[in-house]
């Protein structure tokens, strides 16, 4: 028999209700039968972003389909802090990063921006989904963040909700240090922002800085990668206003 807390664990869009089969789709079948060569008898944690984490043990298994039987919940949902990363794509190893930790940092939304030195000419939505919930599977999530369609800069400012705070990480030194701004916005929606890897235009920065729900913030006196901008932030924000206080 197998340990009582499966360490697999797989995301499934569906109802998980206790004591009801649960087939599995084509995409988890595979990995757990062919992949992790799970058997009949095994046990698997599944959640759906919804009702929290279950504990099902598969019940029957071919090559086309796996069928699991929804034991017992061994998580309630608790959803995670309301903060949001903006961020412009840049080569696809380091996006993968930015996507990846982002997930495990515990963001809710994940907005790709479109900026005048944006190198990446097509934003591949579905492959960051993707990514997104291989991550949310891994850090044990209980749910996975939304990955909204790309915005140019511009046009995300003119629409940006005025309640929600929106830090964008300034390599000119001229912002307030993180942790300071941080903890004075305490308790507000929140997002921040990381440019490209060739920073933001000088027309983008007086845009950003006219904005009256942009704040400037420093990372201090190094100039940061993106990738590196994007958990050094999200780092900060999680010890003083998420959920690692």
């Amino acid at each position: 028999m197998t340990e009582e807390i499966a360490k697999i664990r797989i995301f499934h869009s569906g109802d998980l209700i206790i004591g009801t089969e649960l087939p599995l789709n084509e995409e988890n079948s595979h990995y757990l039968s062919n992949v992790m060569r799970l058997q009949i008898g095994d046990n698997v944690s599944v959640f759906n972003g919804v009702d929290g984490e279950f504990l099902c043990r598969i019940k029957n298994s071919s090559k086309k389909q796996v069928i699991a039987e929804v034991l017992k919940q061994t998580q309630p949902f608790k959803d995670v802090p309301d903060i949001w990363l903006l961020f412009a794509p840049v080569k696809k190893d380091k996006t993968d990063f930015i996507i990846e930790k982002a997930v495990e940092l515990g963001v809710k939304k994940i907005l790709p921006i479109i900026t005048a030195r944006t190198i990446v000419e097509k934003v591949k939505i579905e492959r960051y989904q993707a990514q997104a919930k291989e991550a949310a599977e891994q850090c044990r999530r209980l749910e996975i963040p939304d990955i909204l369609p790309e915005q140019k800069l511009e046009k995300l400012l003119s629409n940006w909700p005025q309640e929600r705070r929106l830090f964008f990480m300034d390599e000119s030194l001229q912002g307030k240090n993180v942790a300071q701004v941080f903890a004075e916005e305490k308790g507000k929606p929140s997002a921040i922002l990381v440019g490209p890897e060739g920073g933001f235009t000088t027309e983008e920065m007086q845009n950003l800085r006219q904005h009256p729900s942009v704040c400037s913030v420093s990372l201090g006196p190094r100039i940061l990668r993106a990738e590196t901008a994007v958990a050094a932030a999200l780092s900060v924000w999680q010890a003083i206003d998420g959920d690692w206080k």
